[in-house]
């Protein structure tokens, strides 16, 4: 069958970050926040036994531990990580990827390979990602955004504010 898309559609492939870091589930937040610090990073893949289980990211940190006042040597990544994982395939479109965002009120996805349990982990692809790689594409993130009724989520608001309105 023959692929339908425009030979100039842009991929997930064509812009994710394919060096993801990943922490184990079991692993204190302050780890993964030292983690994220050295690697001037804004969020982990979330891993155990193997298998991709969720994303911890600065936003769950701030949120779910210390506005939360948990204390976070304590406190485990499985317990403030975001889940269930979001997915996408790296021959997916970016518009899939905008979507998949919007729809799940998130800023990045996981990008694997493989089928179910088999799923290997090839990259990462975020909002700024997206929206820094073309016009074309801001112009499909700025007609998303019109179109909705009401206005995304304050995360993406503020990247669809500062690159592309």
């Amino acid at each position: 069958m023959k692929d339908e898309r425009p030979s100039h559609t842009l991929t997930v492939k064509d812009v994710m970050t394919e060096n993801v870091i990943t922490i184990e589930s079991i692993e204190n937040v302050k780890k993964s926040a030292y983690v994220m610090g050295i690697n001037e990073i804004g969020c982990l893949v979330v891993e155990e036994n193997d298998e991709i289980i969720g994303m911890v990211t600065e936003s769950d940190l701030i949120k779910k531990v210390i506005a939360a006042g948990k204390n976070p040597e304590e406190t485990k990544v499985k317990d403030v990580m975001s889940t269930p994982p979001v997915i996408v395939k790296p021959e997916h479109s970016l518009e899939d990827a905008i979507r998949q965002m919007f729809k799940h009120n998130i800023k990045k996805l996981i990008v694997v390979s493989g089928e179910g349990k088999k799923n290997k982990l090839v990259g990462l692809v975020t909002l700024t990602d997206i929206a820094r790689i073309e016009p074309t594409l801001i112009n499909i993130l700025y007609s998303l955004y019109i179109a909705k009724k009401e206005s995304p989520p304050k995360r993406i608001e503020k990247v669809i504010h500062y690159y592309i309105v």
